[in-house]
């Protein structure tokens, strides 16, 4: 797959790019800020066994990042997985975060873009993701790049 530059309204280019073992550092600290964006925190083992399994081939989590000018300022993971309802995989879209000092710039929607050319790549039949109904100006995004479906999402914690 192609790792496109792309030049938002600011001029400046932004490459997406899988993340790799070198990017640790500047990934803990967007993760660690998108985790205080939903006022949740995780275990540093936690935080490591993710980082540990976007970097595992053997696994279906991916991890992208976005880069501005050499700087990391947004990250996406997603997971594939088979579902009942088709013969090909899914694409879950499971986090998206970018800097606030760059929000509305467009590295949102080139990451989401992204995540759309990775799953039809991997012959996924969509992608998915959830957001808090609160959160009206990543949903202001996602209305132009999705359908917002009726489903609403129940969750038992074990």
């Amino acid at each position: 797959m192609t790792n496109p530059t792309l030049t938002n309204s600011t001029n400046r280019s932004l490459k997406i790019a899988p993340l790799s073992k070198d990017n640790y550092e500047l990934w803990l600290d967007l993760w660690q800020s998108y985790l205080r964006f939903y006022e949740s925190s995780l275990p540093l083992e936690t935080t490591n066994v993710t980082w540990h399994n976007v970097l595992d081939s053997s696994m279906p989590i991916y991890g992208f990042g976005a880069w501005q000018n050499d700087v990391l300022v947004g990250i996406t993971h997603v997971v594939l997985h088979p579902n009942t309802w088709n013969t090909t995989e899914c694409c879950y879209l499971e986090d998206l975060y970018v800097n606030e000092s760059v929000r509305g710039q467009g590295v949102g929607r080139a990451l989401i873009e992204h995540v759309y050319a990775f799953a039809r790549q991997q012959n996924c039949n969509r992608v998915y993701w959830t957001t808090q109904e609160d959160n009206t100006a990543a949903r202001r995004l996602y209305d132009t790049l999705a359908t917002k479906t009726d489903m609403i999402q129940y969750r038992k914690s074990l």
